[in-house]
């Protein structure tokens, strides 16, 4: 896991030992950069102001993206093939305008490819995520669940919100993670197991349990939320 403008990427301590200590704490996995901001911006935004621990995991680099400036439209897939590390530029300055200082990428920058809209030729790349084998996806996240204890988790729906092959996989490889992260005796050597999980909440219930339980309000969104205890 990359770790990015996070204490933890500069220490020695191992996985097991790497453990985020705020009461409440909030991990979200999106797909691609600008995926968070479009989709939970404003709940990042509140929740990191309000002292809550925030973390980001995003799976891709969004190489695939549709570029609508002309002077970057070089960058394109088609043409250099260079989006990918524009758009990590762009990604960390929205984590510093919206609060953030916790984001990661899945396995490491530009581990998985971006996978294109459902059914494009992209699909079929064998290093896009869309292809990722679920397991070993699932084991880049859940060193980070068990690190960062998440009270609330939030993803994409099983449809992953209009279809995108990528989002469909992130809401896998999450939710995925988070039962693996639960299970005692699954990869030890990375910290304890995440305790309390509760299931899905679809995005009527919203936040309401973790209100409870971890101290969270908020109003609805499209999104998932996987609710756990302290």
């Amino acid at each position: 896991m990359t770790y990015v403008q996070t204490p933890a990427a500069t220490d020695s301590s191992t996985p097991a030992e790497r453990v985020i200590t705020a009461a409440r704490r909030m991990l979200l996995v999106h797909a691609h950069p600008d995926d968070e901001t479009i989709g939970s911006g404003t709940l990042m935004a509140k929740y990191a102001a309000e002292g809550a621990h925030v973390t980001l995991v995003t799976c891709t680099l969004g190489e695939e993206g549709e570029i609508l400036l002309p002077e970057i439209a070089n960058l394109a897939a088609d043409q250099d093939d260079a989006l990918g590390p524009y758009r990590i530029v762009e990604l960390a300055d929205a984590m510093r305008a919206l609060g953030v200082s916790d984001h990661r990428f899945l396995g490491e920058a530009g581990k998985y490819r971006d996978s294109g809209m459902m059914g494009a030729p992209q699909n079929t790349n064998p290093d896009c995520f869309w292809q990722a084998d679920l397991l070993a996806a699932a084991n880049e996240l859940v060193p980070v669940i068990r690190e960062v204890r998440p009270q609330v988790v939030v993803t994409y729906d099983e449809f992953g919100a209009y279809g995108h092959p990528d989002h469909i996989q992130a809401h896998r490889v999450a939710t995925y993670a988070v039962d693996l992260a639960g299970a005692s005796s699954y990869r030890q050597d990375v910290g304890p197991r995440l305790a309390g999980a509760q299931g899905l909440l679809d995005s009527d219930s919203s936040l309401r349990p973790a209100q409870r339980h971890s101290g969270f309000t908020g109003g609805r969104y499209r999104h998932r939320v996987r609710n756990h205890g302290p």
